[in-house]
């Protein structure tokens, strides 16, 4: 079967699904052209709120193709380049998207795998799932943001550990770090990320953006340049007709219809 990534639409989210069942949903050019390409058709939808990325076969992602990768070091350092340029374009475009991005995590994620999911604004994971960040087990570093995305949440020894031992960590482990949101059972984490896009959803778009935008900002911001970005952001929002529509509805005691 072909390495593709496969998109459905439930209700107002998009899924991505990536599927190579033969290498266990590894990288591929075919995958991350794809999400890229998918990113920027619903990043102009109005009727597309959310996104959710997964992966087919029970399995989320096993990171790189090892085969492609030793074929690319035959080839010079410019094709791996290349490939991993266009690997961190699909990474950038889950930052910059302005809508809520949801990684739902069954089987493994390793490597790259991690680091898709770890770039999303919100994990949900199977119990039974295992985070392997096994590069050097293999004897390479990082990709991803992945070293930026743990450090963002974990202390550097405690990230220097998880990258130099490549011991596989659970769901759980995660959730407690505060890097996964929710734990469900097997087979369920599309499902409950479904769930948490339709509540994150019901918000208004606007909000969901400027508020993505401020998180995105803040460790390369000193505090008063993001107290100007806060206030900025507060000031549209208010003046926008949902802020007004936001306000209503909470006087006249009833479900807001932002648009």
């Amino acid at each position: 079967m072909p390495s593709e990534l496969r998109t459905e639409r439930q209700d107002s989210t998009l899924v991505l699904i990536m599927s190579d069942p033969d290498t266990r949903n590894a990288l591929s050019e075919e995958i991350t052209a794809g999400a890229v390409e998918a990113l920027n058709v619903a990043e102009s939808s109005e009727e597309i709120r959310s996104v959710v990325i997964t992966g087919a076969h029970g399995i989320f992602c096993a990171g790189g193709n090892l085969h492609k990768l030793r074929e690319n070091a035959r080839l010079g350092p410019e094709v791996q380049t290349a490939r991993i340029e266009r690997f961190h374009r699909w990474i950038e475009a889950i930052r910059t998207f302005p809508k809520p991005v949801i990684a739902a995590v069954e089987g493994a994620a390793a490597g790259a795998g991690v680091s898709i999911a770890l770039a999303c604004d919100l994990v949900v994971a199977a119990r039974d799932a295992r985070f392997s960040m096994a590069y050097s087990r293999v004897g390479l570093s990082p990709d991803g943001g992945l070293t930026w995305h743990l450090m963002q949440a974990l202390p550097r020894q405690l990230v220097a550990q998880l990258l130099w031992t490549a011991e596989p960590v659970t769901s759980e482990q995660l959730h407690a770090w505060g890097l996964v949101n929710r734990v469900t059972d097997t087979g369920l984490s599309l499902s409950e990320a479904l769930k948490l896009a339709q509540q994150v959803t019901r918000r208004a778009p606007n909000v969901l953006a400027s508020t993505k935008e401020l998180l995105n900002h803040w460790p390369t911001q000193p505090l008063p340049q993001q107290l100007d970005a806060e206030r900025d952001a507060f000031v549209d929002n208010l003046l926008h007709p949902n802020g007004a529509e936001g306000i209503d509805a909470f006087f006249e005691k009833r479900e807001p219809r932002y648009r």
